[in-house]
């Protein structure tokens, strides 16, 4: 057990990774040393960032808790602290069933815990102070990721309120950041060797309303494309009703915004996305990737499909299907619908479709993209592509294209013995080989 030591534990999504880094550089300005993500407890004291999203995660959350509190009730552990989305939706709960957890914070308020640890000690007890530490950290944040790409959270909360998800009951209404705060962040990662930026939110193309009175999600990626470093820009989770076409404009110009876009559509069928209050229709979605890939030649879609709603007939399902094959996503997600209490989903619907479906479905789902995906990958093969290193693993170095986005995509990998390369940095890498998820390639 280090003293002065905080291990941080981030369960869930990039955006709770947002504000774990956040968390560390202040607990680093307090004399704390952080490690992020420790296999086992190290330090005297563990701050956990949870995840409440959908039962397995709730669970995954509740067991790793329960690892902690192990740790603790055996010595190897001083304090334990959580936060995050499950707290945000379950405080009083959880406070009366882990009592040995010593305080909860929701995932707003986190930052109390500052306050409450104050700063560290030194071996006799006193406040550590900067003049005894090596120097006082500098930046907003601790990139816990390899350091040459980080995610840009622009703003927090969602207004859509479809039937089946429960973030708007955590998070709250959409807040987006000034769009000045934004790019003093990505110039102040660009000055730390950040060159690939991950543009997250629960919804982005909603981004700006609030603030702004209509959406300025392409002003903010054009004005993001203009910093100098700045190698690659990559969006994740739009939404298709009212989506802001001119954001195509820009990454069809911006030769470093990657023509790569993770739009959610969770289903096809018109019955289903009127269950789900989708607001959007089957027409409509197919109309928006007809416009999208004719504006943006080579784009890389990724979408996320949900199996399993409640009503979703036989037909509903076959039509999703068929919807997969003709649209052949480049990159394609599924889940089976989980019942979320609070939902409207589950207040107002029966969870009817057995268990048994739901995975026969989800099962038949991810066949078809595997097939997809798998011949998509071969006919790469031949061509060369723009390639960054993340890290060299057994006898590979590991990378990805701009259609590549970080531990969700296939990956590009090149034999260690055939150069040396350097992680953060671009090659040109021609493909040799493909399988049904990554490439392998020559420099």
């Amino acid at each position: 057990m280090k003293k002065n030591q905080i291990d941080i534990i981030t369960m869930g999504c990039s955006k709770n990774l947002v504000d774990s880094e956040q968390l560390m550089r202040q607990f680093e300005n307090q004399g704390y040393q952080c490690v992020h993500d420790a296999k086992r407890p190290q330090g005297e004291i563990a701050v956990i960032n949870t995840c409440g999203f959908i039962e397995s995660a709730k669970e995954e959350s509740i067991n790793t808790i329960l690892e902690f509190v192990e740790a603790k009730n055996e010595g190897r552990l001083n304090r334990l602290y959580v936060m995050g989305c499950l707290s945000q939706r379950y405080q009083k709960e959880l406070e009366e069933s882990i009592p040995e957890v010593d305080k909860f914070y929701g995932k707003f308020n986190f930052k109390q815990l500052l306050q409450d640890l104050g700063p560290s000690q030194q071996s006799d007890g006193t406040p550590t102070t900067f003049s005894s530490t090596r120097e006082k950290a500098t930046g907003s944040r601790v990139i816990t990721t390899p350091r040459h790409y980080a995610y840009i959270k622009i703003a927090e909360g969602c207004d859509r309120h479809c039937a089946y998800c429960a973030i708007p009951l955590i998070t709250g209404r959409h807040v987006s950041r000034p769009i000045e705060d934004i790019l003093r962040e990505v110039e102040e990662l660009v000055s730390e060797g950040v060159k690939e930026f991950q543009i997250i939110e629960q919804e982005l193309t909603y981004y700006g309303v609030d603030l702004y009175g209509k959406t300025r999600i392409a002003e903010l990626i054009s004005r993001m494309a203009d910093i100098n470093g700045v190698k690659w820009i990559r969006l994740h989770y739009a939404y298709p009703n009212q989506f802001p076409l001119e954001l195509l404009d820009v990454m069809a110009s911006k030769p470093n915004v990657c023509k790569y876009l993770d739009i959610a559509l969770q289903h096809i069928s018109d019955h289903m996305l009127d269950q789900m209050h989708r607001h959007v229709t089957k027409a409509e979605t197919l109309d928006l990737i007809k416009t999208i890939r004719e504006r943006v030649p080579g784009i890389t879609l990724r979408t996320t499909l949900m199996v399993g709603f409640p009503g979703e007939t036989e037909e509903d399902f076959r039509e999703l299907v068929d919807f997969v094959r003709e649209v052949r996503f480049e990159r394609m997600g599924a889940f089976a619908y989980s019942e979320e209490e609070g939902t409207f989903s589950a207040k107002h619907y029966e969870d009817d479709v057995p268990e048994e479906v739901k995975q026969r479905r989800l099962d038949e789902l991810m066949a078809v993209q595997q097939e997809i995906s798998a011949a998509m990958e071969a006919a790469k093969v031949g061509q060369t592509f723009k390639v960054i290193i993340d890290r060299k693993e057994g006898n590979y170095y590991v990378g990805r294209t701009e259609a590549c986005s970080p531990e969700v995509d296939p990956e590009v990998l090149i034999p260690v013995a055939s150069r040396r390369l350097r992680t953060g940095c671009f090659y040109d890498v021609k493909i040799t080989d493909s399988d049904e998820f990554d490439l392998y390639g020559e420099v």
